[in-house]
């Protein structure tokens, strides 16, 4: 019989990162561990399974020959044993699972729920002045008909394996090393009767709608934290934190560098050859702008202050505008004719296109290395 694909034992996508693939084993794990499920023959089989598609997944080398090459990637030695850093990866999981062997600090971090994330678009405008939002999110909640405690009754009983202690005792040789007892996670009592609901997990799927308040002045890539809005842990335990990753959409007229922004004005040629008084527009409502004579075109003019304020203080940012200088279209008859009188004027003299003058000799300069 043909192995099963590594994605689709694990239930997740060719895209999927880091973090998801390790979420989806690790709920695999607690699943279908011989020693959390005793009574399903096929428990051991469908945790090797789920361990073997992991190690090779969570490994980029290995991961990289799968996606070419599938099974056969590792027939005949074909893979070698590749780097470590999916085993790395797996005893974090066992340590979530059974918690540390020597007693640390990990069982409390495995039982908390998962931290979430989520990548909310933005309007600049929203960015800069701040604003209140309502998203949704899919997560796991505690289960409503038992009150996330995973019993339908209420009731827990003495665990059979810990004997209440909540630890277990594990002889190596001359070792002896004590764990977590990984039927009741640390907590000495266990579920006689499964909530129907939950099926004893104490947690159910569920989309919930959230509000985040956006402070002022933040940025592409700015993360605000809700505890407590991730994850619901097991059997009621403290639930993950959520974070609100922000993403700011693209502007019709600004772009955005840290406190400053950046827009182009285009100007005609006779304001920028006569200069003008233009209504420049800013996030906070249209400013004058003085356009000095013979202004040329990529020319530059600060408005001070009227940038944005970052969200981790400091001065108000600028707004610099770029002058471009656009050449008319669709001419009367009346004014092809004015330009052509404007045009005749100046003849050959450089004195009023000295770029132009320098640009001809850079040419001339060309030319004679060329033709030499």
């Amino acid at each position: 019989m043909s192995k099963r694909d590594y994605y689709e034992i694990l239930g997740v996508d060719r895209t999927v990162d880091e973090a998801d693939l390790k979420k989806a084993f690790r709920r695999l794990a607690m699943k279908y561990h011989p020693d959390r499920s005793p009574d399903d023959p096929h428990a051991q089989e469908k945790f090797k399974e789920a361990k073997e598609a992991y190690e090779v997944l969570a490994d980029a080398q290995k991961r990289s020959m799968y996606d070419q090459y599938g099974h056969a990637a590792f027939e005949g030695g074909m893979g070698g044993r590749g780097g470590a850093s999916g085993f790395g990866d797996m005893g974090d999981i066992f340590g979530d699972i059974f918690g540390d062997i020597f007693g640390g600090g990990r069982s409390s971090r495995a039982r908390r729920g998962a931290d979430l994330r989520y990548m909310m678009e933005l309007d600049l405008e929203e960015a800069v002045f701040g604003v209140e939002k309502k998203f949704d999110i899919p997560t796991q909640v505690n289960c409503h008909h038992c009150n996330g405690s995973g019993s339908e009754d209420g009731k827990t009983v003495t665990c059979r394996t810990c004997h209440g202690h909540g630890r277990v005792r594990m002889q190596n040789g001359i070792f002896s090393i004590q764990q977590t007892c990984p039927h009741c996670a640390g907590s000495g009592r266990a579920i006689e009767k499964p909530c129907k609901q939950c099926h004893g997990e104490g947690r159910l799927e569920e989309t919930r709608t959230l509000s985040v308040r956006i402070p002022a002045g933040v940025d592409n890539g700015d993360r605000i934290r809700l505890t407590g809005q991730g994850e619901a842990g097991p059997a009621g335990s403290e639930a993950g934190d959520l974070y609100v990753e922000v993403r700011v959409r693209e502007h019709a007229i600004f772009q955005r560098e840290g406190s400053n922004l950046f827009c182009e004005v285009p100007i005609r040629i006779s304001q920028a050859a006569l200069g003008s008084q233009l209504q420049v527009p800013t996030l906070d409502g249209e400013v004058a702008m003085t356009i000095p004579p013979e202004t040329q075109t990529g020319q530059q003019f600060v408005l001070r202050g009227r940038g944005v304020k970052s969200v981790r203080g400091g001065r108000t940012g600028d707004l610099v505008c770029r002058v471009v200088v656009e050449t008319p279209v669709r001419l009367t008859r009346e004014q092809r004719e004015l330009l052509e009188k404007l045009e005749s004027t100046f003849a050959d003299d450089d004195e009023h296109s000295p770029r132009a003058k320098g640009w001809m000799d850079g040419v001339k300069q060309f030319w004679s290395r060329v033709t030499s």
